[in-house]
């Protein structure tokens, strides 16, 4: 069976991320021919077209990390009722100088946990609209907003609801096919 490498960003730069949590959860009940790997942006510094000629060591880290991937997800908070500013600075930071562009026709998937009612709606509606811009190959369906509480994400990965746990693993069964389908017609690395 091969395995699909997927490169994963958490929107939240907090050391309490419920969607660091979220992140533990996903990996778990993923399919078993994922392989994650964390794409960090904490010490990105903030992408001005003045480095475009002369990449930070960190910016070019970023880069090399999609490269190495065949698929990336986004796993975000909603911060504002947008995506929060580290994650943007990121996708800034990827997507650019311009022509060289580390999302063009990457297979993506968005995903976020929030405590608020209407979770990460907002956030994954402008993330979408950014991957748009950026050609990524963005799995539209299903949609998944997870309503974050503490019982129901006690920690390293658990899930105490069967439901929630069984539409995570639906939603990464999904992701899987999603990066099947369109490594199959535009081949990564």
């Amino acid at each position: 069976m091969a395995k699909y490498k997927v490169g994963y960003f958490v929107g939240s730069l907090s050391s309490t991320s419920v969607n660091r949590e979220l992140s533990k959860a996903l990996v778990r009940v993923a399919p078993d021919d994922l392989e994650f790997s964390e794409i960090p942006i904490r010490d990105l510094p903030l992408y001005s077209p003045d480095y475009d000629a002369n990449y930070p060591p960190e910016a070019v880290t970023l880069k090399d990390a999609i490269h190495r991937a065949q698929a990336i997800l986004f796993i975000t908070p909603e911060y504002n009722r947008s995506i929060p500013g580290g994650l943007k600075n990121a996708i800034d930071w990827a997507s650019r100088p311009w022509g060289q562009n580390a999302f063009d026709h990457v297979p993506t998937a968005v995903i976020g946990a929030s405590i608020g009612d209407i979770r990460t709606a907002l956030a994954q509606q402008s993330l979408r609209a950014v991957l748009s811009f950026c050609n990524a190959r963005q799995m539209t369906a299903p949609e998944a907003y997870i309503k974050y509480t503490p019982e129901l994400f006690p920690g390293n990965g658990a899930v105490t609801e069967k439901s929630t746990e069984d539409f995570l693993a639906a939603f990464m069964k999904e992701f899987r096919d999603h990066i099947a389908r369109v490594l199959t017609v535009l081949p990564r690395g």
